[in-house]
């Protein structure tokens, strides 16, 4: 055991981590444990036990977990000091391990045998007694992995274990109790006044000087701008447009960096939606210095060299060394400041005051991203002789809209563009790890083949490709290989296409492959689903003309679509997250294949919104004639012998078509059209409590899930995009309406017999406090539940999404994700479940209800 690592790799005169040294003379028997949870700039749990007068230590990068069974990653660290234990705080940035540190759990813990022998043995079994954390556990050495060794960490099944992880476990207080085990918390060898000071807001809950310009810019507006605002994006040109409407600025090599201020709280995230605010606490403390209650900013995270230059390498080093002292954050756009939204604003007027507010409180590791109006070709050749990658170069008067309008566009000096990995070949020679990546681009919604890249990589770029890749590699081919391609399909190894590579190239060949392409670097704040043909300089041109054809004022999404006219369609929608009926229309003609899925031949009932989402609406069911051309009439036997016609699609048509009549929600039948009968699905819907938590309604999904399996069903997880969770359940058609609903009735029964401290299977509002009313009166004759991808009737444009189990534990809410989110999704591949998977299932018998 020793500490010379510790000592080794901090500055522990400028650090307030503990000195090694002895441990004071307690009086407890046990050895100790402690939890903490370290938001470094890859947020983790560091997991400690004392051995042998030491912490030995590991990180956890998703934290323990309680479910029996469930390996967790450990990977081996350092030794730690004892005192160490109590350390909660800032490790300043610049600094081994920058970020800040506080206790998750602590407590005594007992080795079965000897730990150090089972340790070296590579396996120790152990019991915690913690406040979160108790019971057996286990730690397994599995691989090295560079200079670390990894373990797994493991619940043992006991009466300890349950449904939850550590994140799961944040808002449980650790307990006092165990405090007497542990060291005294050390004092900090730092001088406090050499500590960053952030300053204090204005008293002021606005800046009223600076609210007022804003408010009295044309197009300025008090209508909130979503959190997770989707960036604006670039296409490529070959060259710069010229004319007085366009400004132009420097093309910063960096990583998009999206920054949002809430009540003065900072939230930094990445393009595609990463969350990095405990990454760059830098950043996080500049845009404090600011003293804004309010505000939201788009820009490039940069390091500048001596000459004020980006340097994309020096980027990655620092904060691959988590030091973050020398980054900056060069802002271009400015969507909010003090509760207005600037969005429907002109460019050049969201600039001047952006300018203004970074003005007012300069910092060095903020500035404003400067241009250049007109002048296009100048600009871009002064940039060349400059040695820069290129320019952007933006309309003057546009407004800020999400993904790629014309807009924005990008010329560089050099041809480099970003594609998506999608396979590799073998080495050949002395080379290790691949030969050369497969590289592809996205086209509409499939993916096109581009080419070989077979250069450009060093020894640890090869090494680190190929670790990354094990988890990513599939036995069918991710893109089909064009026919004049030498290369066959049983000489690659296919890949997940998620991971983007920047290469370099001398054009496009005739075949419409890659000439003389070379690796640049990773791209990974880059997605997937951005690495369309619009891209490129041919695709880019192609959106600028077809841009350039719309008004000024167009919307994102234009009022003609593959399959129907849709009329007004810059009519606001969702009002509050400006979303249009145009955009809504775009989004059913997107997800159509997997909504038609859920709805196709199905009765149907709608919900429409005439007046929008915030207005008035109304379910229909009964078939007629306005709904338009392609909306089918099925015809259904009533209980008391007449007929009635009821609403059915069968295609994309007719979905639009029920969208031209404000249609927002779609809401099927439980059985195909043709056999009206008899129900194919049956479905819980876990209508919560309003003081219920989230995490008390994804245990109890959990639950459902559970008990179902024990009947011998298999079961599907959504979100309704309101309060709750859907468990979805495929069976055989065959029983009745009355056998199904006696099950459903039944098992609801029997699970608030169970546990009625947690649900009940009545809809009794009065008792409802607390529990969580598991519905199966969906499932009657002629009852619904909304369908999977449909959208909501609700403030945000939620979607009813279908998630796997599996991703259940990271979603934060039954509305997770709205319009923009699910639609990313789709475009992205995402498939996570549709009833079809398990046909056959037959419903269990039981005996009826009444």
């Amino acid at each position: 055991m020793s500490l010379r690592d510790y000592v080794r790799k901090r500055r522990l005169s400028e650090t307030p981590e503990p000195r090694p040294g002895k441990l004071a003379p307690t009086t407890r028997h046990l050895p100790i444990f402690v939890v903490q949870l370290h938001h470094a700039r890859a947020r983790h749990y560091d997991f400690r036990l004392e051995v042998g007068g030491v912490l030995k230590s590991w990180a956890v990068p998703k934290g323990p977990s309680l479910r029996a069974g469930e390996r967790r990653l450990a990977v081996e660290v350092e030794d730690h000091p004892v005192s160490y234990a109590a350390f909660e705080g800032d490790i300043p940035p610049g600094h081994y391990g920058a970020g800040h540190v506080d206790l998750f759990d602590r407590g005594t813990w007992k080795a079965q045998g000897d730990p150090e022998s089972a340790l070296k043995a590579g396996k120790l079994e152990f019991e915690l007694n913690g406040s979160r954390l108790q019971g057996q556990w286990k730690l397994v050495r599995t691989a090295m992995s560079g200079n670390k060794m990894q373990w797994l960490l493991i619940k043992s099944r006991d009466a300890h274990a349950r449904d939850a992880t550590a994140d799961d476990l944040l808002d449980e207080p650790v307990a006092k109790s165990v405090d007497r085990a542990l060291p005294n918390k050390p004092k900090s060898s730092v001088d406090s006044s050499r500590m960053p000071k952030t300053r204090a807001r204005d008293k002021s809950p606005r800046n009223d000087s600076i609210r007022k310009l804003a408010a009295a810019l044309p197009g300025a507006s008090t209508h909130a701008v979503p959190d997770r605002f989707r960036p604006e994006l670039c296409i490529l040109r070959a060259v710069s447009p010229e004319g007085e409407g366009w400004l132009h600025e420097v093309k910063w090599d960096g990583y998009r960096l999206l920054a949002s201020i809430e009540k003065g709280k900072v939230a930094l995230r990445s393009r595609n939606d990463l969350e990095w605010t405990k990454d760059f606490p830098t950043i996080v403390h500049a845009l404090k210095t600011l003293s804004l209650d309010q505000a939201q900013f788009d820009g490039e995270l940069v390091v500048l060299d001596a000459k004020g230059q980006s340097d994309f390498s020096a980027l990655q080093h620092e904060i691959k060394v988590g030091g973050t002292g020398n980054l900056s954050y060069l802002i271009f756009d400015l969507l909010a400041i003090e509760g207005i939204n600037l969005t429907q604003c002109r460019l050049a007027d969201r600039k001047t005051i952006l300018d203004q507010v970074l003005a007012r409180r300069p910092h060095p590791a903020l500035a404003l991203s400067k241009h250049v109006i007109g002048h296009g070709a100048f600009v871009f050749e002064a940039s060349r002789k400059q040695g820069l990658e290129g320019i952007v170069s933006k309309r003057v008067d546009s407004y800020y809209a999400a993904g790629r309008t014309g807009d924005w566009v990008k010329a560089k000096h050099a041809l480099s563009d970003d594609f998506i990995i999608v396979g590799m070949t073998k080495p050949k020679g002395a080379r290790e790890g691949f030969g050369a990546l497969l590289m592809a681009r996205r086209v509409e919604r499939n993916l096109e083949y581009v080419g070989r890249v077979g250069t450009g990589y060093d020894d640890a770029m090869l090494q680190r490709l190929a670790t990354a890749f094990k988890p990513l590699v599939q036995s069918s081919p991710t893109v089909r290989l064009p026919a004049h391609t030498p290369l066959k399909e049983r000489d690659v190894t296919w890949l997940l296409p998620v991971m983007i590579a920047e290469v370099a190239f001398r054009g496009w060949a005739k075949e419409g492959l890659l000439r003389q392409a070379s690796f640049l670097r990773l791209r990974e704040d880059k997605d997937a689903v951005d690495i369309t043909s619009a891209d490129t300089e041919e695709g880019g041109d192609k959106m600028k003309e077809d841009a350039g054809k719309k008004s000024k004022g167009r919307t994102a999404t234009g009022a003609t679509h593959a399959s129907a006219k849709i009329t007004h369609s810059e009519r606001l929608v969702y009002r509050s997250a400006r979303i249009s009926k145009g955009q809504v229309a775009a989004y059913y003609e997107a997800i159509s294949p997997m909504l038609l899925h859920e709805i196709g031949r199905r009765p149907l009932s709608v919900v429409r919104c005439p007046d929008g989402a915030d207005g008035k609406s109304f379910f229909q069911k009964h078939y007629a004639k306005t709904l338009g051309k392609n909306v089918d009439a099925i015809a259904i036997h009533e209980a008391d012998g007449g007929e009635q016609k009821y609403i059915a699609v069968h295609d994309t048509a007719g979905v639009l078509d029920l969208v031209q009549m404000n249609v927002l929600e779609f809401h099927p039948w439980g059985c195909a059209s043709g056999r009206p009968k008899q129900p194919d699905r049956l479905v819980f819907d876990l209508d919560p409590a309003e003081d219920v938590s989230w995490k008390e309604i994804v245990r109890a999904a959990r639950d459902v899930r559970a008990r179902l399996q024990d009947t011998g069903l298999e079961s599907f997880v959504r979100l309704s995009g309101g309060k709750g969770v859907h468990v979805v359940a495929p069976i055989a058609s065959g029983p009745d309406w009355d056998e199904a609903k006696a099950f459903c009735r039944a098992f609801a029964t029997a699970m608030a017999t169970a546990q009625p401290e947690r649900y009940l299977a009545t809809a009794s509002k009065a008792l409802r406090t607390g529990r969580i009313f598991i519905d199966w009166l969906r499932n009657g004759r002629g009852a619904t539940s909304v369908a999977s991808w449909s959208l909501r009737a609700r403030a945000g444009a939620p979607v009813a999404m279908p998630i796997q189990w599996s991703g259940l534990d990271r979603i934060k809410a039954a509305n997770a994700y709205d319009l923009t989110k699910a639609l990313e999704a789709f475009e992205r591949g995402v498939q996570p479940w549709q009833l079809s998977e398990h046909p056959s299932q037959k419903l269990p018998k039981v005996a009826s209800a009444d």
